[in-house]
């Protein structure tokens, strides 16, 4: 198996969730670490994928929102700095993938599947091949102990118990 470095200046692990029941909110983490080992990575099913987020690093273009999900109110950063992703198995799923495996979100630990899509391989201007992926998962944040909300006056909730997880990829040799 070799080693595979995720270029975070070409990746992003974002997340999307129900504001009022009308819109959508959008972030992501802007620090983590991914650890990518594979044979071959033009067919993931012989791969190992393990991400560590930084919880702390969330970015939603609104700092008191920001803060507001650091706090115990949500991810509770001061005893729980990170989410954590674990592949258990991966299959090919006709052209894609399907990575399960367990996330760990407020020492929570629940099996997730990312539907995964191969973006193809090619090769940068310094000779380095590199390989893109696009990943996307529903998860049910209440599910994680991410429970609070507020009800609105005019019915529903604040917040959606819906998350999208959306992971975009640019994989290279490690050096």
């Amino acid at each position: 198996m070799a080693k595979w470095t995720v270029d975070q200046s070409h990746s992003s692990v974002g997340f999307e969730v129900k504001h009022m029941m009308v819109s959508k909110v959008k972030g992501q983490f802007e620090s983590y670490i991914a650890e990518v080992e594979a044979a071959d990575l033009t067919d993931l099913t012989s791969a190992s994928i393990a991400f560590k987020l930084d919880v702390a690093s969330i970015n939603t273009r609104n700092d008191d929102r920001d803060n507001h999900l650091r706090s115990a109110d949500f991810f509770d950063v001061e005893n729980n700095p990170s989410i954590d992703f674990i592949s258990s198995s991966i299959t090919k799923d006709g052209d894609n993938y399907r990575v399960t495996g367990d996330l760990t979100i407020k020492e929570v630990t629940k099996p997730v599947t990312f539907s995964v899509e191969f973006n193809g391989k090619g090769t940068n201007p310094w000779g380095v091949e590199v390989y893109g992926f696009e990943a996307e998962a529903r998860i049910n944040r209440e599910v994680f102990g991410l429970t609070w909300n507020a009800a609105l006056e005019t019915g529903g909730v604040l917040v959606g118990k819906d998350i999208k997880i959306k992971v975009e990829l640019e994989v290279n040799p490690a050096a």
